[in-house]
């Protein structure tokens, strides 16, 4: 099957998936813009955001870690909360700052 550019979508099937993806955006759009968040709340989703990427950053640094055939079961299984605890402890003493910056930006540009 091919569908030419500027063709009509709908008896592809796709219009539906179209018009539900547009409806979840402007849902989400919406919710979004109904209630300004607190400072608080704007803090929180800055920590989050930078314990998820120091997660994110450890597990890939693992990788570059050749495996040992004496692999530690339990760092097998509880590695990847291990990583997260450590990156939650990081960004709560404030390890690198970049909750802060990206808070102090999103501030200023609101």
């Amino acid at each position: 099957m091919s569908i030419a550019i500027g063709s009509d979508l709908s008896g592809a099937g796709v219009s539906g998936l179209w018009n539900n993806s547009t409806t979840k955006t402007s849902d989400l759009e919406s919710k979004l813009q109904s209630k300004p968040a607190t400072d608080e709340e704007l803090m929180e989703v800055c920590k989050s955001f930078e314990s998820y990427l120091l997660e994110q950053v450890m597990k890939e640094m693992k990788k570059t870690v050749p495996n040992s055939e004496e692999q530690n079961q339990y760092l097998e299984y509880f590695g990847d909360m291990m990583y997260e605890e450590i990156a939650q402890g990081a960004t709560e003493q404030k390890g690198l700052g970049i909750a802060q910056m990206l808070y102090e930006s999103m501030k200023r540009n609101s």
